[in-house]
Parts: structure tokens; C-alpha cells; sequence
């Protein structure tokens, strides 16, 4: 016998001698089946219930980045702005806090490789000043949970400038007139 043989019968279970043994072993898999479809059920029914959160919490991600633009510009603002500023930077806390405790979390884009996974190209500027798909400026934050992209960044990108060069043959002459 080769070796393949003596690990599979070693892997094999024997057959069961009685009939007894028989149904006691169909009943101990049927057990050991109805285990594991509970646990694959349990972990579905988590991963559907994630999935409606993270969705649910990407629609409150446009009115955070609403308070977070506004509070860019309360500093310059009044003390009356900046006491009302106070109050909206709290709710923001607590917007954060709840992303936080769900584990999602913002991510950062400036001056990474564009990747399509991770961010949307709303601008593309033609420049010599940074690498080709270098992420020049974010519009808008991105998201993602520790399984999936809840938003992707909004991106400008850097894109090599397209060389126009007209060659001799190509330009017209001009007619003189004597």
C-alpha cells in the first residue's frame, strides 16, 4: 500500500457494525449539520444587521461633513457664532462618537495613489507639480467600516500634461500676393 491509500483509510470513519451504530451516526451528523447551519445563521443575521447600519449611518455622513465645513469658518466668526459654534462642534462629537462605536471611521485621502476603491475623481488637473494619479485635493471625506467602503473620498486628481506638438508639415502655408 502507498502512502495515499494508508491516510485515506485513516481518514475514513469505519462503517458502523449494526444497525444501531448506523442511526446513532446519522443522528450525531444530523446534530453536528444542524449546529453549523445555527451558527451560519446567527453569523448572516449579524452581517444583514451591520449592513443596515453602515448603510443607515451613510446617510448621515453629508450633514456631518455640513457641520464640519460650517465650523471651519465659526473662529472668524462673532462670539455669538462662536458660542453657537460650541454647541454644533458637541453634536459633531457625538455624530463622530456613534461612527466611532460602529467602527467606522474617516479616512484620508491627500496626497495617496488614487484607487478607485477608495475614492471617486469628481476633478482631474493636468499638472507637472505632482505624479500621475496623486490625490491633489479631497471635496468630500471618505468612510469606510472594517468590511467595505461606506463612502468612497471625492477626489481631485493629478493627471501628466497632454503634449500638443504641431509639426511643419501640418501648418499652412501663406499665399503671398505680388
Amino acid at each position: 500500500m502507498d502512502e495515499e491509500t494508508k491516510v485515506e483509510e485513516l481518514q475514513m470513519p469505519p462503517p458502523p457494525a449494526t444497525e444501531e451504530e448506523s442511526f446513532q451516526d446519522k443522528y450525531m451528523r444530523s446534530l453536528a449539520e444542524m449546529e453549523n447551519m445555527r451558527k451560519r445563521m446567527q453569523r448572516e443575521k449579524q452581517e444583514v444587521a451591520r449592513f443596515g447600519i453602515e448603510n443607515a449611518i451613510a446617510e448621515f455622513l453629508p450633514t456631518i461633513d455640513n457641520f464640519e465645513n460650517a465650523l471651519r469658518f465659526a473662529d472668524s466668526a462673532n462670539a455669538e457664532v462662536k458660542s453657537w459654534a460650541t454647541g454644533f462642534q458637541m453634536i459633531l462629537s457625538q455624530f463622530k462618537e456613534v461612527l466611532h462605536n460602529h467602527g467606522i471611521a474617516a479616512f484620508h485621502s491627500e496626497g495617496n495613489t488614487f484607487d478607485t476603491a477608495y475614492h471617486e475623481a469628481v476633478e482631474i488637473l493636468e499638472t507637472d507639480e505632482h505624479p500621475e494619479g496623486t490625490v491633489i485635493q479631497e471635496f468630500s471625506r471618505g468612510y469606510k467600516s472594517p468590511t467595505r467602503i461606506i463612502r468612497p473620498a471625492r477626489v481631485k486628481v493629478s493627471k501628466k500634461p497632454t503634449k500638443v506638438e504641431i509639426s511643419t508639415e501640418e501648418a499652412v502655408p501663406v499665399e503671398q500676393n505680388n
